[in-house]
């Protein structure tokens, strides 16, 4: 269950495109969302560690959620995401979205990953 940075992929554009095209399974997002939230498993006592999480996910969320499967976490996700981020997909990657006989929830669950991504590297860089 303990994942760390080095066993996730990268965020890069190829990362974000694989998880866009279906390349990375549903567990690795999910796991890549709960490591750049915060979510840190401790082997020792066999519980979330979440003091890098910030309160607002806490408390809704103190282990994290299966964010593809979720409807509400992913809409928690989304709202997240200041207005000037919605767009990053498009603005960033190019991604005009998916075809009629490609969208399904657990798809669009992901382009939101994939867009709060893009926005947590955009805060990220602005803060550092």
């Amino acid at each position: 269950m303990s994942v760390t940075e080095s066993d996730l992929p990268v965020l890069t554009s190829e990362t974000f495109w694989a998880i866009l095209e279906d390349k990375i399974p549903d567990q690795t997002v999910n796991q890549m969302l709960w490591y750049h939230l915060g979510y840190r498993y401790d082997q020792t006592s066999h519980c979330w560690e979440v003091s890098q999480v910030d309160e607002l996910w806490i408390e809704t969320y103190p282990e994290p959620p299966d964010f593809i499967g979720s409807r509400p976490a992913t809409i928690k996700l989304t709202r997240s995401i200041p207005k000037e981020g919605k767009q990053l997909l498009k603005e960033e990657l190019g991604f005009g979205g998916y075809t009629v006989d490609e969208l399904n929830p657990r798809r669009t669950r992901r382009a939101t990953a994939v867009n709060w991504f893009l926005n947590h590297l955009k805060q990220v860089a602005a803060s550092g």
